[in-house]
């Protein structure tokens, strides 16, 4: 069984794979049974080498000092060859005219090495991890990953080329200047033409989330049927767990014209909101093509037009509570609307450039393209179907949905007054809603709009699992009334007044860090610094968890499901989705931001150890 050379810890020179280039790293561990060893370069990557790849930086400095005592020598016996006087004057203007070509040539070559070098470079260059969720409007960083395999390749190619070039310099054999132009210029075009392979190879997703193809297969079907399951089940007398499966009612009362056409009407109303020039136009982050979208920043404008409409439908007698006889058709319609908006969007990103897909969804593979979306920003003119599917029809239609309940509930009990849990529950949540719009502006920052593609994950969500899953407090109390006393109310609040405080003072302070680190008013916060020139915040929300934000999200969703009593575990169950939907998450900015920020990121795990709740996780 072979020795084993090289210690834990011990600085070495290891071989790039695929290169001949040699880089100073650390040893951290060694496998005995496969005899590799781990090291990690200096920007963080770890990979497995051989012990034929690995040496110590003594025998460097031993060829540098050999290289450096001979090279006096022959460039002495260089010159004596050159100086001979005997040779005649004819054979000398000879010489002095080749050592002339001879020095053009080289001159040439270094030209051409340094052009194949300044390719591998870029390549190289191209398979660094570069920045890309969170939660929804927060402004979370985000980042892709690159195809480390691709620089390998390149540089494979072009090593013949140059092992070629050594040759042809060595014996003399160069070709003419008009063949050497021609040869330049094709081999310009093919290092080109590699360039824009690897690019396009380095776009694909490397891992495929949701279980790849079969996982997101399945979630086009069972995340419907999990917002019929929850909405059939409130609708029971008795909407225990015990009671499954509830009855299924006939499939043509699942479907009303009427009810897809005021769906319709609600979604090109808001449409026509959005296209008001009303509120400020910015600039999104960024393209891979350096481009920058521009965003009409109305969202509040857009709920503020919303209420002045709903109030003079109310005023001319306009019963709300047609939302709640008619819930299960209007969430059937809007599904059906998801599904068909989904196939337009698919279609139309089969004729966009390669450079406008989304870095997650261009796998290649139909379905999970179609589930995550293929195209990044699909628009039709200047309306972006993805930023106003973000936060228009769904999350505005979740307060309309609530304000519906409310009246329904007052009509069916005969009360003058809703109850005081049905207020709790809608107040909450339009602080969360009104919250989102006044900030809308955050949100071109998060994963949804710089990473994620516009597909059926998307549009299913805006459309359907926000306004009709996240009401399901609401639509819970009007058939199943829970009283509470005025000092549980009052702690409820004061539950969800600190979720909240957590929520939107630690996404504020991350935002104004980000916008203006040297601010005077942010200067008692201390960062790491990183190689991407961001910093991390140890101090403030930031140093107390890596994930703050989260935390106050799961505490205001405890605080929406406590006004529905403990009768029964279903008016929580958007309490454990958000917990389950965060931990995934946060799983994911972990691995992306450790990508990004390498060295950086483990001092900032070390010194903030807890992800979302202190002392437990």
């Amino acid at each position: 069984m072979p020795s084993r050379r090289f210690a834990d810890g011990e600085v070495v020179m290891a071989r790039w794979p695929g290169s001949v280039l040699y880089y100073e790293v650390q040893v951290t561990s060694y496998d005995d049974v496969s005899h590799l060893y781990t090291v990690k370069y200096i920007d963080g990557t770890e990979l497995a080498l051989k012990e034929s790849d690995i040496r110590s930086p003594l025998s460097f400095k031993q060829r540098k000092s050999q290289s450096s005592s001979s090279s006096p020598s022959r460039r002495s016996s260089s010159k004596s060859r050159f100086r001979s006087p005997r040779r005649p004057s004819k054979s000398r203007r000879r010489s002095s005219s080749q050592s002339r070509e001879h020095k053009d040539d080289k001159k040439k070559t270094i030209q051409e090495t340094s052009l194949a070098v300044l390719v591998l470079v870029l390549c190289l260059s191209l398979c660094k991890p570069s920045e890309n969720n969170t939660r929804r409007y927060n402004g979370e960083p985000d980042s892709t990953e690159r195809n480390d395999t691709s620089c390998i390749s390149l540089e494979q190619k072009l090593k013949p080329d140059l092992e070629i070039e050594r040759v042809l310099e060595q014996y003399g054999l160069r070709p003419r200047k008009e063949e050497k132009k021609k040869e330049e210029i094709y081999s310009e075009k093919k290092i080109l033409e590699t360039v824009k392979k690897i690019e396009k190879a380095s776009s694909k997703p490397k891992e495929l989330e949701f279980g790849g193809r079969i996982g997101t297969f399945t979630l086009i079907f069972l995340l419907p049927a999990t917002v019929f399951y929850l909405l059939l089940m409130v609708k029971q007398d008795d909407p225990s767990l015990m009671n499954f499966p509830p009855p299924l009612p006939k499939l043509e009362s699942l479907w009303e014209a009427r009810v897809f056409g005021v769906f319709l009407l609600w979604f090109f109303l808001q449409a026509l909101f959005y296209l008001l020039p009303i509120g400020k136009a910015v600039e999104g982050l960024p393209l891979s093509s350096g481009r920058k979208l521009q965003y009409r920043i109305n969202g509040f404008y857009a709920f503020i037009l919303t209420a002045a409409a709903l109030g003079t439908l109310l005023f001319f007698q306009f019963e709300l509570h047609y939302l709640y006889d008619h819930f299960m058709q209007f969430a059937v319609s809007a599904a059906a609307f998801s599904m068909v908006l989904s196939i337009y969007l698919y279609i139309r990103s089969l004729k966009v450039p390669e450079e406008e897909l989304a870095p997650g969804g261009n796998s290649g593979y139909f379905i999970y393209d179609f589930f995550t979306g293929h195209e990044l920003n699909p628009r039709i003119g200047s309306f972006d179907l993805k930023y106003f599917c973000e936060l228009r029809p769904g999350l505005i239609g979740w307060v309309v949905i609530n304000l519906a309940m409310l009246l329904a509930e007052m009509k069916i009990h005969n009360q003058s007054m809703p109850s005081l849990s049905m207020i709790l529950v809608n107040s909450f949540q339009l602080l969360y809603v009104v919250d989102a719009l006044w900030n809308e502006e955050a949100i071109l920052t998060t994963m949804d709009i710089t990473h994620d593609g516009f597909g059926f994950m998307l549009a299913f969500g805006d459309l359907v699992w926000v306004p009709f899953v996240y009401s399901l407090q609401a639509f819970y109390l009007v058939g199943h009334p829970t009283a509470i006393s005025w000092p549980v109310a009052a702690a409820i609040t004061i539950l969800n007044c600190i979720g909240y405080y957590i929520f939107r003072s630690a996404n504020s302070q991350k935002n104004n860090f980000r916008r203006n680190p040297s601010d005077p008013k942010l200067a008692y916060l201390k960062f790491i610094p990183t190689a991407t020139g961001k910093g991390l915040l140890v101090t403030g929300w930031w140093g107390f968890v890596r994930h703050p934000n989260y935390l106050g999200d799961i505490i205001m969703a405890l605080a929406w499901s406590l006004p529905c009593g403990f009768n029964h575990i279903l008016p929580y169950f958007y309490v454990i989705y958000f917990i389950c939907l965060l931990v995934h998450r946060e799983a994911r900015d972990e691995h992306h931001c450790k990508q990004k920020y390498g060295l950086a990121w483990e001092k900032y795990c070390q010194r903030v150890p807890y992800r979302i709740f202190p002392y437990i996780y």
